[in-house]
């Protein structure tokens, strides 16, 4: 298990579920690299950065991943801090090899 860290929304069930009231907070979560199917870059979350909807602290420049997991029959998606380069390693994703068949 890989300890990353998620941006969460705060939302509640009395707030406007658009973006342009959300705020968002930070959590660690821990994510079995096994269950990774896809990584991709998460460019809403730089945007909701540039307008200060994310937690203080944050370098302007932090660039975000988005985390395809695999549950079954369904998915689960979930944006983690770090650019998709820099998750890849992390989850030790770098050493895989493919099998061929």
């Amino acid at each position: 298990m890989i300890k990353l860290v998620e941006v969460c929304s705060s939302h509640n069930k009395y707030t406007n579920r658009d973006t342009s009231g959300r705020k968002f907070t930070l959590r660690e979560i821990f994510v079995n690299p096994e269950h990774v199917v896809c990584i991709r870059e998460d460019i809403n979350s730089a945007q909701f950065l540039q307008e200060g909807q994310l937690p203080d602290g944050l370098d302007s420049r932090t660039r975000f991943s988005k985390l395809h997991l695999n549950r079954g029959q369904n998915g689960l998606d979930v944006v983690v801090i770090g650019d998709p380069d820099l998750i890849k390693e992390k989850l030790g994703l770098m050493q895989r090899t493919l099998l061929k068949g």
